[in-house]
């Protein structure tokens, strides 16, 4: 009997052996288990999400009053998600429509959207800084829903609490410390002032620094001009380097089109800019969804020498007039709102909806490939020199979801003096 055990587990050792044997052949050749697929509805979610994005950015490019535009439509879902929790009836379907995703139960949107915050927000898995915090903020005479506040937690993880805008001074100081909390000091200030004091508050904070897949040498920086217009430069700080990267022009409509992995490549930077120095609404004209597709479908890979100013982006946009325009109507109607999920009482309506996030990128990235500077195709790189604003979009590789969007129009940088 012994014996038979014995040949038995000898048998289950060998099996094992050349299991493990098998994966490391399979390792060896860039073989890796099958990736984790995301549900079929935070698959529709992230599509959906997408077209929000560009949506979004049209309605605040409409704005003479901003110049950086920064939003993350990932994170403006999940806000929408919260007032389809907080509403009943039109007030939550509105929520729904202005996502697109009518014809999910509100159960697939809550845990879709978790799904893929989840996801796109994991900073190990992605190699990015990413700290998100999400608070609602409510008169100081209401009382939350316990089945609210333990929704909004476990799909949005959201925060709550009170606030009296008696004391503006004291309120504005608190959502504003909470903010700088959140982002480890990245993010000073999310408002100097609140008009709407009578309704619901939600605030988004955010930091946000994504790592190159292949770092620029922190000696290749120098600082040089920054055209915001052609009579107006500020001094930043340009970082430099030449590398093999996805890139097309558009001649017909003037641009340069350049895509920059970010680390483990699972996300990316795409950078929008026109050939020479101009107000920006020509191209965001040109910026669907569609034509991004059409650009990165013409995208072929090759050398490029880059020059990027290293950016340092704090942003406070309230979204709500904008999520008015694109059909959130009732929430944001004081005589209309029906948000009474919050409380239990028919008598708050989203006053504001604050979306403030800090970006950084630097030199920081993995090693790159030394080897490549000895290749033929580097002799002649195409020059991407971005001295003058542009669009971008952090695009994730895996969902399809845009992480961020924005432009930069003006750098920090103090300004230069006029040449003669």
């Amino acid at each position: 009997m012994w014996m038979i055990k014995f040949l038995a587990l000898g048998l289950l050792l060998a099996v094992d052996a050349a299991v493990d044997k098998k994966a490391v052949e399979k390792a060896a050749k860039g073989v890796t288990a099958p990736e984790k697929k995301i549900s079929e509805h935070a698959n529709t979610i992230a599509d959906r999400s997408a077209n929000l994005a560009y949506n979004l950015y049209h309605t605040m490019a409409k704005d003479k009053k901003i110049d950086n535009i920064l939003v993350s439509p990932v994170v403006v879902a999940s806000s929408l998600g919260l007032v389809n929790l907080a509403g009943k009836a039109s007030t939550a379907a509105q929520a729904k429509a202005v996502l697109s995703v009518d014809k999910l139960s509100d159960d697939l949107v809550h845990s879709g959207l978790a799904e893929l915050l989840n996801e796109v927000s994991n900073s190990t898995a992605r190699n990015v800084t990413w700290k998100i915090g999400n608070r609602l903020y409510g008169p100081s005479s209401i009382s939350f829903s316990d089945d609210f506040v333990k929704n909004s937690k476990k799909h949005y993880n959201y925060e709550h609490s009170k606030i009296n805008f008696r004391d503006k001074r004291s309120a504005l100081k608190s959502i504003n410390e909470w903010a700088t909390q959140t982002t480890d000091g990245k993010l000073p200030e999310v408002t100097s002032d609140v008009e709407k004091t009578d309704g619901a508050l939600i605030v988004n904070a955010m930091f946000f620094k994504p790592h190159w897949d292949e770092k620029f040498h922190h000696k290749m920086v120098d600082n040089r001009g920054f055209m915001v217009t052609r009579s107006f430069t500020v001094s930043v700080p340009m970082m430099h380097r030449t590398g093999l990267y996805n890139y097309c022009e558009d001649e017909t409509n003037a641009l340069q089109i350049l895509e920059m992995p970010l680390a483990h490549k699972l996300s990316s930077m795409i950078f929008i800019m026109p050939y020479h120095v101009e107000p920006l609404e020509r191209v965001e004209k040109l910026l669907t969804r569609e034509q991004v597709k059409t650009w990165i479908g013409k995208m072929q890979q090759r050398a490029v020498a880059v020059s990027l100013p290293k950016v340092s982006m704090e942003v406070s946009h309230d979204l709500q007039k904008h999520l008015t325009e694109l059909g959130l109507t009732e929430a944001t109607d004081k005589t209309k709102a029906d948000l009474s999920k919050i409380s239990g009482k028919k008598d708050l309506y989203l006053a504001n909806l604050f979306h403030a996030a800090s970006l950084e990128w630097d030199t920081d990235g993995n090693p790159f490939n030394a080897d490549i500077y000895s290749r033929e195709e580097l002799r002649s790189p195409k020059l991407f020199y971005a001295d003058h604003p542009y669009v971008f979009l952090i695009k994730d590789n895996k969902t399809d979801s845009i992480l961020f969007i924005g432009r930069l129009v003006r750098p920090k940088g103090d300004k230069m003096r006029d040449e003669l």
